[in-house]
């Protein structure tokens, strides 16, 4: 009775559906994640007739033959790049990149790590990190005595001081991208790294190479559509009651063979 785990495999698809979903609403008010999406393979067929078999002494061919398919497995849990709204703060510090891009930010183990989180703070030395703490690469150092911080569009970081009408320069916040970035390895806190499958990273200033641009005192919302997300639960849920209906009704065909006599 092939039935019990082809259904078998059809409701561990939609739960495992179902969790990347659960995933994604809660998400729904992460800053810069992006929306995921479980995807499915057919297994392998079981080939009880080929298709183009000789069938007959004349030389006949099978034109369809039998092809018994045996469940569904996972194939890839993608990521929508799609931009989230960018919401207003007021914050000098809170950066969104307009257009694709991820900030560089390195870790405590030396190894660099990318981020669409652009909710940046001061440090106790004054360097520009994340949340977490993790430093914006290249180092961008916020003088104490600054009395307030301007970012532009190109990622030129300007400091206003007491003793000065104009502007000086601090820094240049560089943005890094990758031929694929849905081959990046989510590391969690908002964090991913390259992979093989992502590619090395290219860097360039804001607006160059393809890159977007930053806006100063916005931060990227959750690319998350609630109503998409709602509609894929109950698609989910519905399929994995249809395949719990198979095993019951695979279950009662087995029972029925038993009380044959």
């Amino acid at each position: 009775m092939r039935a019990l785990t082809i259904a078998a495999t059809g409701m561990s698809a939609q739960q495992t559906r179902v969790e990347v979903i659960s995933n994604n609403l809660a998400n729904m008010s992460t800053t810069g994640y992006n929306a995921r999406r479980a995807e499915f393979s057919d297994l392998h067929y079981q080939q009880v007739t080929r298709a183009g078999s000789i069938s007959a002494s004349d030389g006949s061919v099978v034109p369809t033959g039998i092809q018994l398919g045996l469940g569904v497995r996972p194939s890839a849990v993608s990521v929508s790049l799609s931009q989230g709204a960018l919401t207003a703060t007021g914050g000098d510090l809170d950066l969104a990149i307009e257009g694709a891009g991820y900030f560089e930010v390195s870790l405590p183990s030396g190894e660099s790590a990318y981020t669409r989180d652009g909710a940046l703070k001061r440090s106790a030395d004054g360097l520009l990190v994340t949340s977490d703490g993790h430093a914006l690469n290249p180092d961008i150092m916020i003088p104490v005595d600054a009395q307030s911080v301007h970012i532009n569009a190109d990622g030129e970081v300007y400091g206003y001081f007491a003793d000065s009408a104009e502007g000086q320069i601090l820094g240049q916040i560089a943005l890094s991208n990758f031929s694929n970035p849905r081959g990046l390895e989510a590391l969690g806190s908002n964090l991913f790294r390259e992979t093989e499958a992502s590619g090395a990273p290219y860097n360039a200033d804001p607006g160059e190479e393809g890159l977007g641009t930053l806006r100063q005192g916005y931060l990227e919302d959750s690319s998350v559509d609630p109503v998409r997300e709602i509609t894929a639960l109950i698609e989910a849920q519905r399929g994995y009651e249809l395949n719990s209906k198979v095993i019951s009704a695979a279950d009662q065909m087995l029972g029925a063979t038993t009380q044959v006599r």
